[in-house]
């Protein structure tokens, strides 16, 4: 009788550290594991931070980032990888040329450029190498407005706006876009998937009152590569994520913690492990 043999869908995440627990890698993982995912993580930078903000950045050697990548795909190679804050040029060209050996890995990339709290987390160079080198690779991206105004040159103050921003985004060389309209000033949450056929699908959620958002773009991001390595379609991925942030911050919308921008409830309704039959 031959023993079956189980494993669990994995994510790799590749980002940031928060220690005040909201947002970056913390974020990742608790999102992966709530929605029934093992993690495993890549450090790219030690932020200083606590939910009223970054107090300053240290960098991890690029060389470290790049021997944690080929330690972690030599002994758990994922189902999906979300790449998050990746605040250099060179460390850019490293992920990269780890990555794009595995051409059919499905990648999130949330492109971390300013935090919650207004804070820019990214030197101003770097935006152009991952315009060339990680857009090519990732399947979807996942701006909010602040870091679609840099990448399209202009303001976004409406959806109209967030449509033509999305085009001139796409034109940069994306597979797809999820761009998130979380800071418009309106009654309700409104975002733009631009797929890789060319069609925009409009998503619509209410908004709460409620400064519990901290992370929610690193949770977004880290839902949609979860619901990926679960062999979920890349447009069901997204609108499936965007559920899972949008209970997360219904579920969290009158917790206290910390004295700025708090985090949402990753673990509303947290899944098993799910364990999957091995290839014989």
């Amino acid at each position: 009788m031959i023993e079956r043999k189980y494993t669990y869908p994995s994510v790799l995440t590749i980002a940031g550290f928060d220690g005040s627990g909201g947002a970056g890698i913390q974020a990742d993982i608790k999102t992966i594991s709530a929605l029934g995912c093992y993690a495993t993580s890549v450090l790219t930078a030690l932020p200083i931070q606590n939910t009223t903000g970054v107090k300053s950045i240290f960098s991890i050697p690029e060389h470290i980032v790049g021997e944690q990548i080929d330690t972690i795909l030599e002994d758990i190679f994922p189902n999906s990888v979300k790449i998050g804050m990746v605040h250099s040029s060179k460390l850019v060209e490293i992920i990269v040329d780890k990555l794009k050996q595995n051409p059919h890995l499905p990648i999130v990339f949330d492109p971390v450029m300013v935090a919650t709290s207004g804070h820019q987390l990214i030197e101003d160079n770097t935006i152009q190498t991952i315009i060339r080198q990680l857009f090519p690779i990732a399947d979807v991206i996942t701006p909010n407005l602040d870091e679609a105004a840099i990448l399209a040159g202009m303001k976004i103050e409406s959806i109209d706006e967030m449509k033509i921003a999305g085009k001139k985004i796409m034109k940069l060389g994306c597979k797809s876009l999820l761009l998130k309209g979380g800071h418009l000033k309106s009654k309700q949450l409104t975002s733009l998937y631009f797929s890789t056929n060319g069609t925009v699908k409009s998503f619509e959620f209410p908004k709460y009152k409620t400064n519990n958002t901290h992370g929610s773009g690193c949770t977004l991001s880290s839902a949609i590569a979860s619901y990926l390595a679960q062999k979920k379609s890349l447009s069901e991925a997204v609108r499936l994520g965007q559920d899972y942030i949008h209970q997360a911050i219904y579920h969290g919308k009158d917790v206290v913690i910390g004295k700025g921008n708090g985090p949402v409830n990753h673990f509303f309704n947290p899944q098993k492990l799910s364990k999957h039959e091995m290839d014989s």
